[in-house]
Protein backbone atom coordinates (compact mmCIF):
# COMPACT_ATOMS: atom_id res chain seq x y z
CA UNK A 1 0.00 0.00 0.00
CA UNK A 2 1.45 3.48 -0.96
CA UNK A 3 1.21 6.66 1.06
CA UNK A 4 -1.64 8.28 -1.02
CA UNK A 5 -3.71 4.84 -0.25
CA UNK A 6 -2.67 4.62 3.66
CA UNK A 7 -3.87 8.44 3.65
CA UNK A 8 -6.81 8.09 2.34
CA UNK A 9 -8.19 5.20 3.91
CA UNK A 10 -7.28 6.72 7.22
CA UNK A 11 -9.10 10.03 5.94
CA UNK A 12 -12.25 7.97 4.99
CA UNK A 13 -12.11 5.70 8.21
CA UNK A 14 -12.37 9.28 10.04
CA UNK A 15 -15.34 11.03 7.96
CA UNK A 16 -18.11 10.68 10.00
CA UNK A 17 -16.51 10.86 13.54
CA UNK A 18 -13.52 13.13 12.81
CA UNK A 19 -9.99 12.84 13.80
CA UNK A 20 -8.64 13.80 17.35
CA UNK A 21 -5.82 16.21 17.61
CA UNK A 22 -3.44 13.18 18.91
CA UNK A 23 -4.82 11.29 16.03
CA UNK A 24 -4.09 14.03 13.61
CA UNK A 25 -0.64 13.95 14.68
CA UNK A 26 -0.01 10.38 15.06
CA UNK A 27 -1.12 10.04 11.32
CA UNK A 28 0.85 12.76 10.25
CA UNK A 29 4.13 11.62 11.43
CA UNK A 30 3.46 8.07 10.06
CA UNK A 31 3.14 9.27 6.63
CA UNK A 32 6.07 11.14 7.07
CA UNK A 33 8.25 8.51 8.02
CA UNK A 34 6.69 6.64 5.40
CA UNK A 35 7.52 8.90 2.30
CA UNK A 36 11.09 9.40 4.03
CA UNK A 37 11.43 5.42 3.68
CA UNK A 38 9.72 5.52 0.31
CA UNK A 39 12.23 7.67 -0.86
CA UNK A 40 15.64 6.21 0.59
CA UNK A 41 14.59 3.21 -0.74
CA UNK A 42 13.04 4.24 -4.40
CA UNK A 43 14.72 2.58 -7.53
CA UNK A 44 17.75 5.38 -8.59
CA UNK A 45 16.69 4.41 -11.71
CA UNK A 46 12.55 5.38 -11.15
CA UNK A 47 12.91 7.96 -8.91
CA UNK A 48 9.42 9.27 -7.38
CA UNK A 49 8.06 11.69 -10.02
CA UNK A 50 7.74 15.52 -8.14
CA UNK A 51 4.02 15.18 -8.98
CA UNK A 52 3.55 12.00 -7.37
CA UNK A 53 5.73 13.21 -4.36
CA UNK A 54 3.60 16.68 -4.38
CA UNK A 55 0.20 14.33 -4.65
CA UNK A 56 1.21 12.71 -1.53
CA UNK A 57 1.87 15.47 0.71
CA UNK A 58 -0.84 16.78 -0.36
CA UNK A 59 -2.79 13.90 1.45
CA UNK A 60 -1.03 14.49 4.18
CA UNK A 61 -1.97 18.07 4.25
CA UNK A 62 -6.11 17.13 3.55
CA UNK A 63 -5.54 15.24 7.58
CA UNK A 64 -4.28 18.63 9.02
CA UNK A 65 -7.63 20.43 6.96
CA UNK A 66 -9.86 18.20 8.37
CA UNK A 67 -9.10 18.41 11.89
CA UNK A 68 -9.13 22.31 11.10
CA UNK A 69 -12.23 22.00 9.84
CA UNK A 70 -13.76 19.99 12.72
CA UNK A 71 -12.76 21.98 15.13
CA UNK A 72 -13.84 25.13 13.30
CA UNK A 73 -17.59 23.56 13.30
CA UNK A 74 -17.16 22.54 16.63
CA UNK A 75 -16.71 26.14 17.59
CA UNK A 76 -19.33 27.30 15.44
CA UNK A 77 -21.73 25.08 16.39
CA UNK A 78 -20.82 25.93 19.97
CA UNK A 79 -21.55 29.77 19.17
CA UNK A 80 -24.81 28.82 17.58
CA UNK A 81 -26.27 26.77 20.84
CA UNK A 82 -24.92 29.72 22.89
CA UNK A 83 -26.65 31.96 20.94
CA UNK A 84 -29.76 29.92 20.88
CA UNK A 85 -30.17 29.60 24.71
CA UNK A 86 -29.29 33.30 24.98
CA UNK A 87 -32.25 34.30 22.68
CA UNK A 88 -34.35 31.52 24.32
CA UNK A 89 -33.66 33.45 27.85
CA UNK A 90 -34.58 36.80 26.39
CA UNK A 91 -38.36 35.63 25.64
CA UNK A 92 -39.23 34.84 29.55
CA UNK A 93 -42.22 37.12 30.25
CA UNK A 94 -42.43 37.16 26.74
CA UNK A 95 -46.15 36.46 25.14
CA UNK A 96 -45.51 34.19 21.78
CA UNK A 97 -47.81 32.85 18.96
CA UNK A 98 -47.25 28.92 18.99
CA UNK A 99 -48.88 26.06 17.11
CA UNK A 100 -52.09 25.53 18.90
CA UNK A 101 -55.72 26.47 18.76
CA UNK A 102 -56.93 27.62 22.42
CA UNK A 103 -57.96 30.69 23.35
CA UNK A 104 -58.54 31.12 27.13
CA UNK A 105 -61.26 34.25 28.35
CA UNK A 106 -61.26 35.75 31.56
CA UNK A 107 -63.51 38.09 33.46
CA UNK A 108 -64.00 40.14 36.32
CA UNK A 109 -66.44 43.24 37.29
CA UNK A 110 -63.55 45.77 36.67
CA UNK A 111 -62.46 45.05 33.20
CA UNK A 112 -64.66 42.98 31.79
CA UNK A 113 -64.26 40.08 29.49
CA UNK A 114 -60.78 39.23 28.11
CA UNK A 115 -59.90 36.95 25.45
CA UNK A 116 -56.25 35.67 24.69
CA UNK A 117 -55.34 36.54 21.34
CA UNK A 118 -54.89 34.36 18.53
CA UNK A 119 -52.91 33.87 14.69
CA UNK A 120 -53.02 31.78 11.68
CA UNK A 121 -49.84 30.61 9.88
CA UNK A 122 -50.50 30.67 5.74
CA UNK A 123 -47.98 28.77 3.57
CA UNK A 124 -49.72 31.16 0.33
CA UNK A 125 -51.88 34.32 1.17
CA UNK A 126 -55.55 33.22 1.39
CA UNK A 127 -58.46 35.12 -0.82
CA UNK A 128 -61.23 34.36 2.39
CA UNK A 129 -60.16 33.58 6.00
CA UNK A 130 -63.03 32.55 7.97
CA UNK A 131 -62.38 32.04 11.66
CA UNK A 132 -65.15 30.05 14.04
CA UNK A 133 -64.71 29.82 18.19
CA UNK A 134 -66.24 27.42 19.79
CA UNK A 135 -66.97 26.14 23.46
CA UNK A 136 -65.08 23.13 24.98
CA UNK A 137 -68.20 20.97 24.20
CA UNK A 138 -68.55 22.40 20.23
CA UNK A 139 -70.94 24.97 20.37
CA UNK A 140 -69.97 27.70 18.38
CA UNK A 141 -69.72 31.11 19.91
CA UNK A 142 -68.57 33.05 17.52
CA UNK A 143 -67.68 33.70 13.30
CA UNK A 144 -66.37 36.29 11.61
CA UNK A 145 -64.72 36.96 7.68
CA UNK A 146 -61.56 37.96 8.22
CA UNK A 147 -61.64 38.64 4.37
CA UNK A 148 -58.21 38.45 2.44
CA UNK A 149 -55.49 37.56 4.65
CA UNK A 150 -51.86 37.46 3.29
CA UNK A 151 -48.95 34.96 3.64
CA UNK A 152 -47.00 33.99 6.63
CA UNK A 153 -48.19 34.30 10.19
CA UNK A 154 -51.02 37.31 11.63
CA UNK A 155 -52.33 37.43 14.72
CA UNK A 156 -55.99 38.58 15.81
CA UNK A 157 -58.19 39.89 18.81
CA UNK A 158 -61.25 38.94 19.77
CA UNK A 159 -63.47 40.15 22.02
CA UNK A 160 -65.24 37.43 24.54
CA UNK A 161 -68.41 37.95 23.10
CA UNK A 162 -71.02 36.09 20.77
CA UNK A 163 -71.73 37.55 17.39
CA UNK A 164 -74.56 39.22 19.39
CA UNK A 165 -72.47 41.09 21.74
CA UNK A 166 -72.99 39.01 24.61
CA UNK A 167 -70.04 37.80 26.99
CA UNK A 168 -69.02 34.20 26.91
CA UNK A 169 -68.33 32.48 30.19
CA UNK A 170 -64.74 32.65 31.19
CA UNK A 171 -62.91 29.28 30.23
CA UNK A 172 -61.26 27.70 27.52
CA UNK A 173 -62.40 27.45 24.02
CA UNK A 174 -60.75 26.90 20.61
CA UNK A 175 -60.39 28.56 17.35
CA UNK A 176 -60.36 26.86 13.82
CA UNK A 177 -60.02 28.74 10.41
CA UNK A 178 -61.29 27.89 6.63
CA UNK A 179 -59.24 29.50 4.42
CA UNK A 180 -59.69 29.68 0.73
CA UNK A 181 -58.08 30.94 -2.50
CA UNK A 182 -59.75 32.74 -5.27
CA UNK A 183 -60.84 29.74 -7.03
CA UNK A 184 -62.29 28.43 -3.20
CA UNK A 185 -60.42 25.79 -2.92
CA UNK A 186 -59.26 25.00 0.86
CA UNK A 187 -55.94 26.12 1.77
CA UNK A 188 -53.79 24.69 4.59
CA UNK A 189 -53.52 27.17 7.69
CA UNK A 190 -51.89 26.16 11.08
CA UNK A 191 -54.03 28.39 14.02
CA UNK A 192 -51.78 29.68 16.43
CA UNK A 193 -52.88 30.56 20.23
CA UNK A 194 -51.18 32.54 22.82
CA UNK A 195 -48.64 31.46 25.65
CA UNK A 196 -46.63 33.59 28.04
CA UNK A 197 -43.16 32.14 28.33
CA UNK A 198 -42.09 30.92 31.83
CA UNK A 199 -38.84 29.63 31.82
CA UNK A 200 -36.20 28.17 29.37
CA UNK A 201 -34.68 24.25 29.79
CA UNK A 202 -31.41 24.03 27.94
CA UNK A 203 -31.02 20.65 25.89
CA UNK A 204 -28.18 18.54 26.24
CA UNK A 205 -25.05 20.44 25.36
CA UNK A 206 -27.06 23.52 24.31
CA UNK A 207 -29.17 21.66 21.55
CA UNK A 208 -32.59 21.33 21.97
CA UNK A 209 -33.65 24.62 23.41
CA UNK A 210 -37.31 24.34 25.02
CA UNK A 211 -39.48 27.10 25.95
CA UNK A 212 -41.77 26.62 29.13
CA UNK A 213 -45.00 27.78 28.33
CA UNK A 214 -46.77 26.63 31.61
CA UNK A 215 -48.89 23.99 32.67
CA UNK A 216 -51.75 24.35 29.97
CA UNK A 217 -49.29 24.25 27.10
CA UNK A 218 -46.31 22.50 28.50
CA UNK A 219 -42.89 22.72 26.53
CA UNK A 220 -41.97 23.59 23.21
CA UNK A 221 -39.14 24.19 20.99
CA UNK A 222 -37.47 28.08 19.96
CA UNK A 223 -38.47 26.99 16.41
CA UNK A 224 -41.97 26.63 17.05
CA UNK A 225 -42.87 30.61 18.33
CA UNK A 226 -44.17 32.00 15.62
CA UNK A 227 -44.56 35.15 16.43
CA UNK A 228 -43.69 37.59 19.42
CA UNK A 229 -46.53 39.69 20.91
Amino acid sequence: MNIETSVMNSVNGAGSSGLSTRQSQDLRESFLTLLITQLQNQDPLNPLENAEMTSQLAQINTVSGIEELNSTLKGITEQMDAAKSLQAAGLIDKAVLVPGNNVMVSSDAEHGSFATPFGIELATSAERVEVTVTSQSGEVVYTNNLGRVSAGVESFSWGGTTNAGETVPAGAYRVNFRATDSEGELLDATPLNYALVQGVTPGKGGNDVRLDLGAIFGQVSIDQVKQIL
